[in-house]
């Protein structure tokens, strides 16, 4: 009996040790399987469509980036790489691209992918009786199909940025071929629809409405790149902001996006990982020099941004989850991008107060502002109104900078306006003294409708109303420049100008906020630009793994 005993002790030592030795040489890869439940903040989907969704439309465009894929796919930092393309070349005068698909795609249906389904979406996205809200980014811009793999797209003229359109989701031919314009908007595939990206949508919950409440999406083992890892997708929809945060407390879902940075920091917990990332966004406070003359003067521009205290608004409004700027490009953009204020908010109150003072302003003591008196004997005051939207943040932002620039001798009004009043009452008739507002700049930047001199009145962006000569020619070689080093060159002198001028106070990029379960890994949001961006690499996540000997892992 103790010889057997002995016996089993030393065979199950050794089981373990042999299991434990086996395990230290394997290497831990992503299994298949597990759910990801994520909660939407917006309404239901109406168009699950590529060509159709509205840019505003947050939950389409989630469902758009699961279901489709495009030529082109955001990769890591923002760099694009094939997607249901093989390779792509450009002619050297930058005007002509040319496409060669993968062998073997598919829909989701198992009808194969052709150059024709690609000639078709575009040709559909250009069509004015389809208004698709995508139509301006393919004006001007030929397609052909050159064979069955092959399709070339011929633009006007040379324009760095026009890789980034190819990234748009592609639809079926044979699904809506047959549809006449008129008939897009009522096709059941705009809710259940047929793509080749990397989930399937397989169950819609509904409510007694009619209205669906969740969406359940499966993988699609025939997705270009690969089959995803993750065995499902849920989507929940709710109907406002605070029901989403109270849904999440309540543990209804274990994943959700575009969080305040206040609600992100009020549901941090143990299981829970918050990945943030700066947003290729600026936000600024925008001088109109032709409605308020005291912008005219540079020097109270110069004070003005010198007396701003970026530090208080990225720790007190946004808790960190936010970048300081110092110019009009976001984040990552350029090397050296980022603020030049070195010295202390009090230096630089102090020192504002001197510029002030060379240029002839002098504090009424009566009313704490300061005033100038022109050689014409008359007086002016440095009073003037920033006009914000009604928006709990801007209202914290435009606080402080109140605050700020009273240290100053500045008197500051606070316009609050709804935002759709102060985009058509406000900000497209340039009514507005100072203006906090952001900008969307995009992976790769085209500052053009923001900078231009050409933009500065409706439709344009040019919230400044800026003009510089120089600065325009900058902008104007930069669109046709698709040289990264080049392009890099030619922003810094455009940001020597813009710093030179100073037509606005650069103040923040805010970041994406993304909350997910601990058990998610392989998430990469570095190239990130609207919210939906964030499924890029959807196929790359999972939330279990297994060990395998290295010569069965894939390099």
């Amino acid at each position: 009996m103790l010889f057997w005993f002995l016996a089993f002790v030393a065979l199950l030592s050794g089981l373990v040790t042999f299991t434990l030795i086996n395990q230290s040489f394997m290497d831990t890869i992503p299994a298949y399987g597990g759910t990801l439940v994520e909660g939407v903040d917006g309404t239901t989907p109406r168009f699950i469509n590529p060509v159709l969704s509205l840019p505003d439309a947050t939950s389409e465009k989630d469902l758009i980036g699961l279901v489709y894929s495009g030529l082109m796919r955001v990769g890591k930092n923002g760099n694009l790489y094939p997607d249901m393309a093989k390779s792509f070349s450009v002619s050297e005068d930058n005007k002509e691209y040319t496409f060669i698909l993968k062998d073997g795609l598919e829909w989701s249906d198992g009808k194969p992918i052709t150059a024709s389904d690609i000639v078709f979406t575009i040709k559909t996205i250009q069509d004015p009786a389809i208004r698709s809200p995508k139509k301006s980014a393919w004006d001007g811009v030929t397609v052909e199909k050159i064979d069955e793999k092959t399709i070339k797209f011929t633009l006007n003229q040379p324009y760095a940025p026009f890789l980034e359109n190819t990234t748009v989701g592609i639809l079926p031919q044979h699904i809506w071929g047959g549809l006449e314009p008129e008939q897009f908007v009522f096709s059941s595939y705009n809710i259940k629809p047929v793509g080749s990206g990397p989930f399937v949508i397989s169950d819609i919950q509904q409510n007694s409405s009619g209205i669906p409440e969740s969406y359940t999406l499966l993988p699609f083992d025939h997705f270009a790149l690969g089959k995803p890892y993750l065995g499902s997708i849920v989507f929940k929809f709710y109907t406002s902001y605070n029901k989403l945060v109270e849904g999440y407390k309540a543990g209804e879902f274990s994943s959700v996006s575009a969080l305040s940075p206040v609600s992100a920091e009020e549901i941090k917990g143990s299981n829970t990982q918050i990945i943030s990332t700066p947003l290729p966004r600026i936000f600024s406070v925008f001088f109109n020099q032709n409605k308020q003359a005291l912008f005219v003067n540079k020097p109270v521009r110069k004070a003005l941004d010198m007396a701003t205290d970026k530090d208080e608004i990225i720790n007190n409004v946004f808790y960190g989850y936010a970048t300081k700027i110092d110019g009009p490009l976001p984040p990552g953009v350029l090397s050296d991008e980022g603020t030049s204020d070195t010295e202390n908010i009090q230096t630089r109150i102090t020192n504002a107060k001197k510029i002030l003072a060379n240029d002839g302003w002098k504090l009424n003591p009566t009313t704490l502002v300061m005033e100038k008196t022109s050689s014409k004997k008359a007086t002016q005051t440095l009073s003037f109104s920033l006009s914000i939207s009604n928006n709990p943040e801007m209202k914290k932002v435009a606080e402080i900078l109140k605050k700020n620039w009273e240290k100053i001798g500045a008197k500051v009004t606070i316009k609050t306006y709804e935002e759709g009043d102060l985009l058509q009452a406000v900000i497209r008739p340039r009514e507005y003294d100072a203006l906090l507002s952001g900008e969307i700049i995009g992976r790769q930047p085209d500052l053009y409708a923001y900078w231009h001199s050409s933009q500065r009145l409706n439709p344009g962006l040019n919230m400044s109303l800026y003009a510089n000569v120089t600065a325009d020619k900058i902008l104007e070689n930069v669109r046709g420049e698709s040289d990264p080093e080049k392009r890099s060159a030619l922003y810094q002198k455009f940001l020597t100008e813009v710093h030179s001028d100073i037509p606005a106070v650069f103040l923040y990029s805010p970041n994406f906020i993304y909350v997910l379960p601990q058990n998610i890994q392989g998430v990469n949001l570095s190239g990130v630009s609207v919210l939906s961006d964030r499924f890029a690499n959807v196929y790359q996540w999972y939330s279990r793994t297994q060990k395998v000997w290295p010569i069965f892992v894939k390099k």
